[in-house]
């Protein structure tokens, strides 16, 4: 679910902190990329129609194959390095939302199943959408396939997007991609949206920068935690009559959900009963989450060929010349990454043969700059 309404909640209070980038501006980044979330577009959208989705030979389906091959290798053609994190143990505070979702599938299972019935194309299409789930064996396919392609696979040991967070916050990522908004309130500097749609939507890419939130909303960390937990999120139930306007107003009039909660209207908003809005947000300000270098092996690698020809040709049926032609992708855009971003060449040096007592003046600095950018622009790593 994310964060409810979170988005037009900083579009109308502090549009300073989205900008729209076009995909290929990414040359050179590492992003971090919710797997869970991308899975499950690829089984909602890659080869659906209606209740047909692909499938092997065996009957096994291979949407979220095909979706995280293209598409990965889309990323990679871009000159970006996605490292995709992927879901483990969910918090127990989140056992409330999974029993909600588990139960709107299972709603949607019937409604599918009346929908055959009448042969409602209409209704077969959006309920067959709505009884998708992510398994683990959808899970452990892509884990194996990204590893055959060379990209870094990280399994959190709880919520994924708080991984993402804490890779962004290390410096080990330039950004988090995904399509909740959760990374924000987990801190992460810089957060990305519909980076993992197909470039046939032609929509740009939003990037979201939460020191720019803060900024826009005139608030603490803390206090952005506390708007996240009152406008709506997967850890606990939120306050009816409570979105995320009212949230910001309550929040910057209190300063905290404690002084909220001493001086709201009784009668007018609701609490819930034993409401853990405490734990929720120490979840956001200290999740579980792998800091450790040895257990984050984020390495980029080449392609293991044989292996992908394998698992993806004979195993799962697809096209022998299709998986070659991506290979030789894959593999050429593994050097073109290698090349790094532009401004990578223009960072500051000390020169060492400038006397250390010696002033510069303006017009010798102007002189060094052009030397050195003349020198730089015309240099590319091979």
């Amino acid at each position: 679910m994310g964060i409810k309404g979170l988005t037009k909640l900083l579009s109308d209070n502090a549009p300073k902190s989205m900008k729209e980038n076009k995909f290929e501006s990414y040359f050179g980044r590492k992003i971090a990329v919710d797997a869970s979330m991308s899975i499950y577009q690829f089984l909602i959208v890659v080869g659906r129609s209606g209740t047909e989705m692909l499938t092997n030979e065996a009957g096994e389906v291979t949407s979220h194959l095909q979706g995280m091959f293209s598409r990965t290798i889309r990323l990679l053609e871009a000159g970006m390095k996605p490292v995709y994190v992927f879901d483990g143990k969910p918090p127990d505070l989140k056992k409330q939302e999974l029993a909600k979702r588990y139960s709107k599938r299972a709603d949607a299972t019937e409604d599918l199943s009346e929908a055959l019935e009448s042969a409602n194309k209409e209704d077969i299409e959006k309920f067959s959408k709505r009884t998708v789930k992510v398994t683990k064996q959808h899970n452990d396919d892509c884990k194996r396939l990204l590893r055959l392609m060379g990209v870094p696979v990280v399994e959190a040991p709880s919520e994924a997007e708080a991984q993402c967070a804490a890779l962004c916050k290390a410096g080990k990522v330039y950004a988090v991609a995904s399509e909740d908004m959760d990374s924000l309130t987990f801190g992460a500097p810089k957060f990305l949206r519909h980076l993992m749609d197909p470039s046939s939507k032609k929509i740009p890419v939003m990037e979201f920068e939460i020191a720019k939130i803060l900024e826009g909303l005139n608030l603490t960390m803390d206090q952005f935690i506390d708007v996240c937990i009152l406008s709506g999120c997967d850890y606990c139930d939120s306050i009816r009559g409570i979105g995320g306007q009212t949230a910001l107003k309550l929040i910057r009039e209190h300063g905290s959900i404690e002084n909220m909660l001493e001086n709201i209207n009784k009668e007018r908003y609701q609490i819930p009963d034993n409401w853990p809005y405490q734990e929720a947000r120490q979840l956001f300000k200290e999740p579980m989450v792998l800091t450790d270098e040895k257990e984050l092996d984020i390495k980029w690698t080449s392609p293991d060929e044989e292996g992908l020809m394998t698992f993806l040709v004979n195993e799962n049926g697809f096209n022998s010349d299709r998986v070659t032609k991506a290979i030789e992708k894959i593999k050429a855009a593994k050097n073109k990454s290698s090349q790094g971003r532009l401004e990578s060449f223009f960072k500051p040096t000390a020169n060492p043969s400038v006397p250390i007592k010696r002033k510069e003046t303006p017009s010798n600095n102007a002189k060094e700059t052009n030397k050195k950018a003349k020198g730089a622009g015309g240099r590319k790593k091979k």
